[in-house]
């Protein structure tokens, strides 16, 4: 029986037997004697992504009071959701990525506390994950920007949507239209000005 650990664009943590590519945390947020998730959904604003293999460390996944071990199809998926690269196990990415922040949002000398701040605000609404109007036509947006059409989620890449699932992305028949915007805004203009997520292999093969 999968753990209750996979994270969805929008957020919500599910149980699924596929695991992704990425891990990350928000923080303490399960009991270990039951490894299941406590009631609230993050402990931290420092919510992050990273690497599954670090320096040969093995953890057993929800098996003691440290941070709770969270899954993710790629990183546009993390993003989509909140998340950050974490400066601990992906530095250079981390790096790369507050200076494409700086770049996109007008800023100099970002800590990470700041942009937690910022993505904390842009991430939640009451609570629940927030939605943001798209800055631009979908076919405008940035490769590996994420977007909300009523229950379901879609990557972009070169100007067209693909389905999100646990699995991997689908080709989309039909025009997306009145979709909502689900990668924060900053994380959005940093992607614009020059980060590039790391895409689930499917986001080139898709899944027929």
């Amino acid at each position: 029986m999968p753990l209750q650990n996979r994270v969805t664009p929008t957020g919500d943590i599910v149980a699924d037997p596929h695991r992704g590519i990425f891990t990350g945390n928000r923080g303490i947020i399960h009991d270990p004697a039951t490894k299941t998730l406590l009631k609230k959904r993050w402990s931290s604003p420092a919510w992050l992504t990273c690497v599954c293999e670090f320096r040969g460390w093995r953890r057993q996944v929800m098996g003691g009071r440290s941070w709770t071990e969270l899954f993710f199809l790629d990183e546009a998926t993390a993003f989509a959701a909140g998340h950050r690269p974490c400066f601990f196990c992906r530095r250079d990415d981390a790096n790369r990525f507050r200076a494409a922040w700086e770049a996109g949002n007008g800023v100099t000398d970002l800590r990470a506390k700041e942009m937690d701040a910022v993505l904390h605000r842009e991430r939640l609404e009451r609570g629940k994950k927030r939605l943001h109007p798209l800055p631009v036509p979908l076919a405008e947006l940035p490769d590996g920007a994420m977007v909300q059409q009523g229950a379901e989620s879609f990557l972009v890449l070169q100007g067209r949507a693909l389905l999100w699932s646990m699995a991997g992305y689908r080709k989309v028949d039909n025009a997306i239209k009145g979709a909502m915007l689900l990668t924060p805004p900053s994380t959005l203009r940093a992607i614009s000005a020059g980060y590039r997520p790391v895409l689930h292999a499917s986001a080139a093969q898709p899944i027929v």
